[in-house]
């Protein structure tokens, strides 16, 4: 897969939100190479808040929804559907109900939270723990993306 990013969508997008899977998958792959990731793959699964309340119960123990929650790989045998040879990192999930309300909530744009978000995972799965690395890795990443494609 030439973008590095597999969107999977399994809920309806917000009307605030009108990318398709190709301009999803070239934000992440935007997100991967601002971050020095280029050559990793990522599996990116839009959800709605139920779903990510059931995972985020089912695997960390925490009731109620959440933004975007990371779930690393093991290894790379995990993903054979990627099939490009990139190193697999693992999956995201993300709830676009989450991702609507907090927008408005934080006066950002769709586009920069959503970067925001899918940086902060991606960092994640990239082994990154919270700090000032992965804050300023993150800016830069929405910031690129700001700049490629608003």
């Amino acid at each position: 897969m030439a973008s590095g990013f597999k969107v999977i969508r399994e809920t309806r997008l917000d009307p605030h939100f009108p990318l398709s899977r190709r301009e999803l998958g070239e934000i992440g792959a935007s997100i991967l190479d601002a971050l020095d990731l280029t050559g990793h793959s990522v599996t990116l699964k839009l959800v709605d808040d139920a779903e990510i309340a059931r995972l985020n119960k089912s695997f960390l123990g925490c009731t109620g929804p959440t933004n975007i929650l990371s779930f690393p790989a093991d290894d790379a045998a995990e993903a054979p559907e990627h099939g490009s040879g990139d190193a697999y990192l693992g999956e995201l999930a993300l709830s676009v109900d989450a991702l609507s309300r907090e927008a408005a909530l934080y006066g950002q744009s769709p586009l920069g939270h959503m970067a925001r978000l899918i940086a902060h995972g991606t960092l994640h799965l990239a082994g990154y723990d919270h700090g000032d690395e992965m804050y300023d890795l993150t800016d830069a990443a929405v910031d690129r993306v700001l700049l490629e494609f608003s």
